[in-house]
């Protein structure tokens, strides 16, 4: 793909996700709105995870780690201090220094790839266990008893800024929240066509080779692998606020899981794979929720089986690759120069 056609491509989604933006409180009522905006939410989550999966090299099964850590933190913090947004800043800022500092004993520490999935997803799992067990008047910051196993409810949602007392209407969390997933994805964009995006997946194609051109891979694997934990976080935050309610299941196996099939069913080295993959699956997961004949999770699994044996790329770059043929086909070859000399026939 040349710099051009990136640019048209970057241009095309940034205009549908700004349509999307103004005209979704006018094509959709107040519950598919709030549909919508849960979506959203995972999408900016499975961002994070196609970010550092599918452009780092770096394969985490502990996403949900981050994303749990920064709707507590936002949830936290909200019940403490009236001005939300300081409650927003720390869900992004801690999932972020959490993931720098487990990374920084991963990468520094020269584990290998494959134990990178085993200690983000052992993570996870203690995270779940620790919150779980949070029940009773013990377990209580400040004025945010943590609940354990049922969770906190009555988060107070975000508010204007400078006005505490003034909460987010559920068209207001939309504006928000699908601005969110368009910033987030602007700033992984620019990242990537910077020279530091280059370098990161440079070392994704060829750590060795990147290692001897004088680049500290595992500096910018760490780096990667913060910024994945910061975006997850937001995406927490945003989880949080949609339910105004959050519980010790967002640390679960299931959900890390499906952040997996979003960024698998979209495809990897996308940004916009992951988007419409955890559109498609969020989708399917509320309409499956509709019914009694056909188990959710059980419908999942099949899914994930057929991309892994039959569409390993995912659907975003199979259907790019049919377009480019397309376009190959349709565009008239050039005309073959006759040979240097030759003399036309009459």
């Amino acid at each position: 793909m040349t710099a051009h056609s990136g640019l048209l491509s970057f241009l095309a989604m940034l205009g549908m996700g700004l349509a999307l933006l103004i005209g979704a409180p006018m094509l959709f009522d107040l519950f598919a709105l709030l549909q919508v905006t849960v979506f959203v939410a995972m999408a900016v989550l499975a961002l994070s995870q196609g970010f550092i999966w599918g452009y780092g090299g770096i394969m985490s099964f502990g996403q949900s780690a981050f994303f749990g850590l920064g709707g507590y933190t936002y949830a936290v913090m909200a019940m403490n201090i009236p001005e939300t947004g300081w409650a927003v800043a720390g869900a992004i800022a801690l999932p972020a220094l959490f993931a720098a500092a487990l990374g920084y004993f991963m990468f520094y520490g020269r584990i290998s790839d494959a134990y990178v999935g085993v200690i983000t997803l052992t993570v996870t799992i203690i995270l779940f266990s620790v919150i779980n067990s949070t029940a009773g008047d013990a377990y209580t910051i400040g004025n945010a008893p943590l609940g354990g196993f049922n969770g906190m409810p009555a988060v107070p949602p975000l508010t204007i800024p400078g006005h505490p007392d003034m909460p987010l209407e559920p068209e207001q969390l939309w504006y928000v929240s699908m601005g969110c997933l368009l910033l987030v994805y602007v700033l992984l964009r620019g990242i990537l066509a910077s020279r530091f995006g280059r370098v990161v997946v440079a070392i994704r194609e060829n750590e060795t080779r990147a290692q001897l051109l004088g680049y500290d891979t595992r500096l910018y694997k760490l780096l990667v692998f913060a910024i994945g934990g910061g975006i997850a976080g937001a995406a927490g935050c945003l989880f949080t606020n949609w339910g105004g309610f959050i519980s010790p299941t967002v640390f679960s196996l299931a959900t890390s899981a499906q952040v997996l099939i979003y960024v698998l069913v979209g495809g990897l080295g996308t940004l916009l794979g992951p988007i419409l993959g955890a559109f498609a699956i969020q989708y399917l997961i509320t309409a499956l929720g509709a019914q009694q004949a056909l188990n959710a999770n059980l419908v999942l699994g099949v899914i994930l089986a057929v991309f892994v044996l039959l569409v390993p790329q995912g659907v975003v770059p199979v259907l790019r690759d049919a377009l480019m043929r397309l376009v190959r086909r349709a565009r008239p070859s050039d005309p073959v120069p006759a040979p240097l000399g030759a003399e036309a026939k009459p």
